[in-house]
């Protein structure tokens, strides 16, 4: 009697730790293994994080809610050339994201929030997941950061891996807007990165070539300064 009444104590040891560590499995996604990443619209319009996956350093979950999506598509259908093109890159990303093997990446329906923000939408769905925002939106990262919401900035993972481009470099780019200050032209590389250059408002709306000067990161975003590069003689 006694060894029957030892068995069923064991059992029920085995079956209560069992279901208390399936419940720490729920609410704790790094038991698993994988971290729940939300992605928000300027994560994908950036697209580094495509490249970065695909290198198979990431093994998470990339989780892109609709609200999302159809922001990118709202700024896709707008009038600013700009935004439109970036825009259609994001959605480009998004795609993409679903196709590469090292990650999981699913686009999923957040309706049941109602008429929530896009941000705030992010927010609520990361608390309640125990998950973390992938962004590079500055603003985003400092309320999450108040709401004990980790965060992953893509720009902060460049500042730490450094500029691909050394003094003196040669490149092309179009130039689409003027700058800040007088007499400059502003572009954009593929990856999302800004690139004013000095005295080529004349040049906006064409591709030209530039010579580095400089490189800015900080996690509010990056910049390039560089200058319109002298045209080469030709040998006689």
């Amino acid at each position: 009697m006694n060894f029957v009444l030892f068995f069923l104590l064991v059992g029920v040891f085995g079956e209560t730790t069992y279901l208390l560590f399936s419940k720490l499995q729920e609410k704790n996604p790094r038991v698993r293994g994988k971290r729940k990443i939300f992605v928000d619209t300027s994560a994908l319009i950036d697209g580094r994080i495509l490249e970065v996956a695909k290198t198979g350093f990431l093994s998470d979950e990339f989780l892109i809610p609709k609200s999302v999506i159809r922001e990118l598509q709202l700024l896709a259908d707008g009038k600013d050339s700009l935004k439109r093109t970036r825009a259609r890159m994001g959605m480009d990303v998004a795609n993409e994201l679903e196709r590469v093997v090292y990650i999981n990446t699913e686009i999923f329906d957040d309706l049941e929030l109602g008429k929530m923000l896009v941000d705030e939408r992010l927010l609520l769905l990361a608390k309640n997941h125990q998950g973390m925002i992938l962004t590079c939106d500055y603003n985003l990262e400092k309320v999450a950061s108040t709401e004990g919401i980790e965060v992953l900035n893509i720009n902060d993972l460049a500042l730490a891996i450094g500029n691909k481009f050394r003094e003196g470099d040669k490149f092309r780019i179009k130039l689409l807007e003027k700058g800040s200050n007088p007499k400059q032209g502003v572009g954009h590389l593929k990856d999302g990165t800004m690139v004013v250059v000095d005295n080529a408002e004349k040049c906006i709306g064409k591709e030209v070539d530039v010579n580095y000067i400089r490189f800015l990161q900080t996690s509010s975003g990056r910049m390039i300064f560089a200058e319109l590069a002298r045209p080469t003689k030709k040998r006689k």
